[in-house]
């Protein structure tokens, strides 16, 4: 078992290209494990690459909603991608309604997430979700929970991380009374509006990440973020719980495994 678990980065990205490989062993010899997330067909491919090359290392395939107007979603290809053995969810897939929202990207992106869950039913694995609200809402949510919702009644097994969750206290308690959890990153080392959401949600709805390259936790900040950073993430969880860390993290590693089977 690792001792550090990032459940979403984005090692394959170009970010990543100088140092790839002595990142990667910097994770091993930290005994630190992440799933590497695709955002389209060509960097999932990667990702499994990755994940087949790197004993820790696991991949995450999917189409970013931000991407379904440029990118058709083959669900085949997908599908052969999602057998693969170290793939442990399907995403990042959902609805990002913050730069764009008309209605015809709208019901484009409700297309591909619904294709995306059908591929999760199949396989049997959970849905790694992005959900990114237009200004001072909480359209995206909303909308990826109801679709969800509407699938749970027959298909109670379905499960859905909501990834980099920045939603408010109502939504955080909808997505876990479905059986959802929520992961959380970089930010919540300097900001507070995530501290309400992670005290009130229980501990085993909740995981760790970094998204990395982006959005790097203190101490830092302004530098390229890297999966062994989420140990920054799992440290400010327990602060606000008033929790140790070992205790922390002992229960985010048994929810990833729960949840991703790592």
């Amino acid at each position: 078992m690792p001792k550090y678990i990032d459940i979403h980065s984005h090692l394959n990205l170009s970010q990543f290209d100088a140092d790839r490989e002595e990142v990667i062993q910097k994770l091993k010899d930290e005994n630190v494990t992440t799933i590497t997330v695709g955002a389209d067909y060509k960097s999932s491919v990667f990702a499994v690459e990755l994940a087949d090359k790197y004993d820790n290392l696991y991949a995450c395939i999917g189409l970013h909603p931000s991407d379904v107007l440029i990118e058709e979603f083959n669900y085949d290809s997908m599908l052969t991608l999602a057998n693969n053995k170290k793939v442990v969810a399907i995403g990042e897939c959902g609805l990002d309604y913050f730069r764009e929202n008309s209605e015809e990207f709208k019901t484009k992106q409700k297309e591909i997430f619904n294709l995306h869950i059908k591929l999760s039913l199949e396989i049997g694995k959970p849905l790694m979700i992005h959900a990114r609200p237009s200004g001072k809402t909480m359209d995206a949510y909303i909308d990826v929970l109801d679709i969800l919702e509407s699938y749970k009644k027959d298909n109670k097994n379905i499960h859905a991380n909501f990834h980099f969750f920045a939603g408010d206290i109502n939504i955080a308690k909808r997505a876990v009374g479905l059986g959802f959890t929520l992961s959380f990153d970089g930010p919540i080392t300097f900001s507070h509006d995530y501290d309400q959401v992670i005290k009130e949600i229980p501990l085993e709805s909740i995981m760790a990440e970094t998204d990395s390259p982006f959005a790097a936790p203190v101490p830092f900040r302004g530098k390229r973020c890297e999966p062994q950073m989420v140990r920054e993430v799992i440290k400010t969880i327990a602060e606000l719980n008033g929790l140790s860390e070992d205790e922390t993290l002992n229960t985010i590693n048994k929810n990833i495994s729960r949840v991703f089977g790592i």
